[in-house]
């Protein structure tokens, strides 16, 4: 679109130059708007992806804690320790 602005540039007649500028305007306007929704959308997603997370990382936590807490018992209780075959 640019070079036909260019072009109608050089022809000289303001009221098509015009009309080129006002139609190519309006198209950067609609892809603009494209791109902010899309923009929006990225980071709702990446919000509810950084939540869940945020989710994990505790779920996790707490997984090792309890993990540790039975190695900490075992340790101290022989007995409990699995025997195998």
């Amino acid at each position: 679109m640019a070079k036909l602005v260019l072009a109608m540039a050089m022809s000289g007649e303001p009221t098509t130059l015009i009309l080129a500028l006002a139609t190519e305007n309006a198209e950067l306007r609609a892809q603009l708007a494209e791109a902010q929704e899309l923009l929006v959308e990225t980071a709702v997603d990446a919000g509810e992806m950084h939540a869940r997370l945020e989710e994990v990382q505790a779920e996790l936590a707490k997984a090792q804690a309890e993990l540790d807490a039975w190695r900490a018992e075992a340790e101290r209780r022989p007995d409990l320790m699995l025997r195998s075959g």
